[in-house]
């Protein structure tokens, strides 16, 4: 019963299988490659975006990190949510790449933000023009750090004010395959149809051992990108093992089925909170991840039988067992029925 993270999960076989064929014999470095080459052609295949540059890194944040150092001046600003990944879990990774760019964070329910909170930082920006930090780029996380998505219009929206003020778009994809999976809407259409420059594609959280990818829909970017991946110590010099995570990751939509288990895996666990007296899930469910309002009494009991999660709620350990404890779930393409069912018996 581990709802820890989908990072707790391991790596799907088939990934595994392909970096052991990646293993054999040699190859060449630095990403020049067959196995590199190949899963880049996929990206552009899957993606149907033919022109675009396509990189791949280890972490999330080193992709975040570096693509918005592509597009974001260390004089400009950020526009992301306050609860965005760049914002709360990055150790000032954004800000250290880009040469000190800052964040605008915006507001608005479940981690999304509003258009009407972008729309008025945007028209706010530089008031007193050198006196003041400039537009720089929008950032958004798809699916959110509260388990919520944007819609398909939502994202056109947001990035259409951005185009119209000439700030280009970052996407953080981490959890991109869960949201596609929930919405059903295609790769193209949800990124660089929809507006988006520069996507961040993860890989790790949804089966892989450590792969994400860089996605520049504006290819006039890719040498800075190179230079800034080299020089911030992330060009692997054995790239095939990253590169095959992210081939075997595209191939025949293994993706999006590990995507969609874990969604499935999520809703059987929010159907039975539903069905559980004293409990409600508070969160708008767009991805892999709950957030149960639960009781201290709960709490305990899902302990004693092992479960293992994150409250994120402030509560006195201590204090009357019908106090509300906030609790974090997050499912995986590991998760079992059976995982879950024992949840919700002790639950």
């Amino acid at each position: 019963m581990i709802f820890t993270s989908d990072n707790a999960s391991g790596a799907a076989p088939e990934i595994m299988e392909a970096l052991a064929d990646a293993e054999a014999g040699y190859a060449k470095s630095y990403g020049n490659d067959d196995v590199t080459a190949r899963a880049q052609a996929k990206i552009r295949e899957v993606f149907e975006a033919p022109e675009a540059s396509v990189y791949f890194v280890a972490t999330g944040t080193a992709a975040n990190a570096l693509a918005l150092a592509c597009v974001c001046p260390p004089w400009a600003t950020i526009y992301c949510h306050r609860g965005s990944h760049i914002e709360e879990d990055e150790c000032g990774a954004p800000e250290f790449f880009t040469g000190g760019a800052k964040l605008t964070l915006l507001d608005g329910d479940d981690a999304k933000m509003t258009e009407a909170g972008l729309r008025a930082a945007i028209e706010g920006a530089a008031p007193r023009g050198v006196q003041n930090v400039q537009k720089g780029a929008l950032s958004l996380t798809q699916a959110t750090e509260a388990g919520a998505s944007y819609s398909l219009s939502e994202v056109q929206s947001l990035a259409g004010i951005a185009r119209n003020a000439g700030v280009p778009v970052h996407m953080d994809g981490t959890r991109l395959a869960n949201a596609l999976a929930r919405q059903n809407v295609s790769p193209a259409d949800m990124t660089w149809r929809a507006g988006v420059n520069v996507l961040c594609l993860g890989a790790t959280k949804n089966g892989a051992l450590a792969a994400e990818a860089v996605i520049l829909f504006d290819p006039e970017r890719a040498w800075e990108f190179e230079l800034r991946r080299k020089r911030g110590g992330h060009l692997f010099s054995k790239m095939r093992f990253i590169s095959a995570q992210m081939d075997a990751y595209l191939t025949d939509g293994l993706w999006l089925r590990l995507a969609a288990h874990s969604n499935a895996m999520t809703d059987r666990l929010a159907d039975g909170i539903a069905a559980t007296p004293g409990v409600r899930v508070s969160n708008a469910i767009g991805a892999n991840m709950l957030f149960p309002e639960i009781t201290l009494a709960h709490h305990k009991r899902l302990v004693a039988a092992g479960a293992q999660y994150f409250p994120v709620s402030s509560y006195d350990p201590n204090g009357p067992d019908d106090q509300i404890v906030t609790i974090r779930l997050v499912t995986s393409f590991r998760t079992t029925e059976e995982d879950v069912d024992r949840f919700l018996g002790a639950l």
